[in-house]
């Protein structure tokens, strides 16, 4: 059975760090790519980072500098690690993980950052 569980969520102040982990099980991790997304109240999902199988990433341009998304496949879990976080990155955080076709795309069930001014 496919599980992504995301952990490391809480309330921070502005300019502060958390990470996220976001720990797979039931696929062959290290094959897939794994990207984060994060929802704000009254707010579409939006992508924030991804990291392919070939740890190529990339970062939604409001994230760039503060964010780095890294994954251990030995340990089948990916890290978003966040520093100088702002008010406006508050959101409902969540992983995601799909295979090169896109045929298999799992979701976590979300992890809650809060980041207070």
């Amino acid at each position: 059975q496919v599980h992504l569980v995301e952990s490391g969520g809480g309330l921070v102040q502005s300019g502060g760090s958390l990470r996220l982990s976001c720990a797979a099980s039931g696929f062959t991790f290290s094959r897939y790519t794994v990207t984060w997304y994060r929802q704000a109240p009254g707010k579409e999902r939006e992508w924030v980072a991804g990291i392919t199988s070939t740890r190529n990433t990339n970062y939604t341009d409001s994230v760039k500098g503060r964010f780095t998304i890294s994954r251990d496949n030995g340990q089948n879990t990916a890290f978003l690690q966040m520093n100088n976080l702002k008010p406006e990155d508050t959101a409902v955080y969540y992983c995601n993980s799909y295979d090169f076709a896109r045929v298999y795309i799992y979701w976590g069930q979300g992890t809650q950052v809060t980041v207070s001014s």
